[in-house]
């Protein structure tokens, strides 16, 4: 049976309860492991993050890698919500749940999507700074990929 999967790219704030308990369901789910990313204030200098995305182009590449994590560790069902827009600190970027039979899947299914979220995801980030400039765009951090690396030699 081929896992539940559910993928969005939103402009609004997650209800992050509701979406853990979707993917309750009744009877095969031994275990559920969820995570959140937050927009962190960067010590105070960052007034907001704005994420781009191509519609249609994001979401297929969100599935794809959603598909890959069900495939890889036997997942029942995954979930992956990720905002685009201007997000203030404080509030959630990302939202990711994984339901399997056992924990451990459940476990490496939501680390696996996020490492690979962290470096593939077709997401443009920008900073804009208290005080109203502007920071730039935020590039990729090499040890993203390096956790990302590391699924292909397990």
């Amino acid at each position: 049976m081929a896992a539940k999967l559910r993928v969005e790219v939103l402009p609004g704030r997650i209800d992050l309860g509701a979406e853990a308990r979707r993917v309750e369901d009744g009877g095969r789910i031994g275990a559920v492991v969820t995570f959140t990313g937050y927009c962190r204030d960067e010590g105070g200098r960052l007034a907001a993050l704005e994420l781009e995305h191509y519609p249609g182009m994001a979401e297929k590449e969100l599935e794809r890698i959603a598909t890959q994590a069900a495939e890889r560790f036997g997942l029942l069902s995954a979930s992956v919500l990720h905002r685009h827009g201007k997000i203030p600190p404080g509030e959630e970027i990302v939202f990711v749940a994984c339901a399997a039979e056992h924990r451990q899947a459940a476990f490496d299914g939501a680390s696996f999507l996020m490492d690979y979220l962290k470096s593939e995801a077709p997401f443009w980030k920008r900073e804009h700074l208290i005080g109203g400039g502007e920071g730039g765009w935020v590039d990729a951090k090499a040890s993203d990929s390096a956790a990302m690396d590391r699924w292909h030699r397990l």
